[in-house]
């Protein structure tokens, strides 16, 4: 009877919820996606993060690093598409005048503070991304786009810590283990 019991006590805790949920996968994950005009193939990296503070919203899923590119090919040198910080939130837009100004054209940026290992933090405006919450508030963007210059010191890093604040002000605090990331160094020449 005692093995019986054993093997029904993990069965009862899976079935109350007590059971530890799965982790996520580590390292960067690859995969294969199509453009939205379904004519050219790209190869999308994506590495999972925590936040170290809760978001505002339970809605908001883990941060990740998005790294696109198209891989080499027989005929062409491969070419990096674009790398973007996902947080699953609403971020705090800044709406910065253009040098010159034609019309009403604001562009939407974000202020980031970021640390690669320890190091000293360093502040940086990115532009706003395109992901964003499906309401009917268009600035309700919930990415940034990562400049290229940036994304090579963070994938050289043993470990990135990111802050951004949400569109009611509160800093989101990110954390990213950097693993090995000869992968999309390889297939994206990021370099």
């Amino acid at each position: 009877m005692k093995p019986t019991r054993l093997v029904l006590i993990p069965l009862a805790w899976a079935a109350c919820g007590l059971a530890q949920p799965l982790a996520p996968p580590a390292g960067w994950q690859q995969s294969q996606q199509r453009d939205p005009a379904d004519t050219y193939t790209f190869t999308r990296f994506t590495l999972l993060g925590r936040f170290l503070n809760p978001p505002p919203t339970e809605s908001a899923d883990r941060p990740a690093l998005r790294v696109e590119c198209i891989p080499t090919s027989t005929q062409h040198r491969s070419k990096f598409l674009g790398a973007d910080l996902l947080v699953g939130t609403a971020l705090k837009i800044l709406y910065v005048e253009p040098e010159e100004i034609r019309g009403t054209n604001y562009f939407p940026e974000v202020a980031v503070r970021y640390r690669t290992d320890g190091a000293k933090q360093d502040e940086q405006k990115w532009q706003a991304g395109t992901d964003r919450i499906p309401t009917a508030k268009p600035s309700d963007k919930t990415s940034a786009t990562i400049p290229r210059e940036t994304l090579k010191k963070m994938l050289h890093a043993q470990s990135v810590a990111i802050t951004v604040d949400s569109d009611r002000g509160a800093p989101l605090e990110m954390q990213f283990d950097m693993p090995s990331a000869a992968a999309v160094e390889a297939a994206c020449r990021v370099e």
